[in-house]
């Protein structure tokens, strides 16, 4: 069974390992203590969106595209196939005609499949 709290933690935990930057430096940023933030990414505890904000903040990474990987990592368990393109009208709507800089936020999160 697929666990919302314990993908939402994967994924967080992934970027921020990817940073290279360590619990303390993301939960100082984030304002919320060192142990609740390392229960959130073992999905041990279930994150508000107000405190998924602060740390998606903390991370410089949009809360929109940490809920589409961990939506994206859902759909795989439940075997469907997740393109992998963004519609060109919302890359524009995000970033004017190109689209570039959300792709490159994307590439910092961890492909699926």
């Amino acid at each position: 069974m697929v666990v919302l709290r314990r993908e939402i933690g994967d994924v967080l935990r992934d970027a921020r390992q990817r940073q290279g930057r360590t619990l303390r430096e993301v939960s100082s940023a984030a304002r919320v203590s060192l142990g609740y933030l390392s229960e959130v990414e073992r999905g041990q505890k279930e994150a508000s969106s107000e405190l998924l904000s602060s740390i998606c903040d903390a991370l410089d990474v949009p809360m929109s595209l940490v809920l589409r990987e961990v939506s994206d990592r859902i759909a795989v368990a439940e075997g469907l196939l997740v393109p992998d393109t963004v519609p060109a009208d919302l890359a524009a709507a995000v970033d004017g005609d190109t689209g570039r800089s959300w792709m490159q936020t994307r590439a910092e999160l961890t492909p699926v499949g």
